[in-house]
């Protein structure tokens, strides 16, 4: 597991992201859970969209490009929804409600930490 941390302020946004690196992984994604905990993420490689469907729980989703830098935030994606964001690579999904107060935006950096 590793940590994803908001190079701006410090601020740890998840510590404890699974990274779905294969094709399975990533397609099943986050399907068949009852949620994420708090502190809990979901790194999904390779990917510029992700969908709800399915899926019994809202999530916050930020977007990020090679150099981790924020594409897009959609945060309180509900079950059955689509959202996408041209020039991402990958997408963090984490707990709905996790990005409040935060002040995630596009053009901030992130970075990944090894968990404790």
């Amino acid at each position: 597991m590793v940590k994803l941390v908001h190079s701006r302020t410090g601020r740890v946004l998840a510590d404890r992201v699974e990274i779905a690196r294969t094709t399975a992984a990533r397609m099943r994604g986050l399907l068949g859970r009852d949620g994420l905990p708090p502190g809990g993420g979901m790194l999904i490689e390779r990917c510029a969209s992700i969908h709800t469907f399915f899926m019994r729980f809202a999530i916050d989703a930020v977007f990020l490009d090679d150099d981790w830098v924020v594409r897009k935030v959609t945060p309180g994606l509900k079950p059955w929804r689509l959202a996408s964001c041209w020039g991402a690579r990958c997408v963090l999904e984490l707990p709905a409600g996790a990005l409040d107060g935060v002040g995630l935006m596009p053009g901030d950096a992130l970075r990944l930490e090894e968990s404790a």
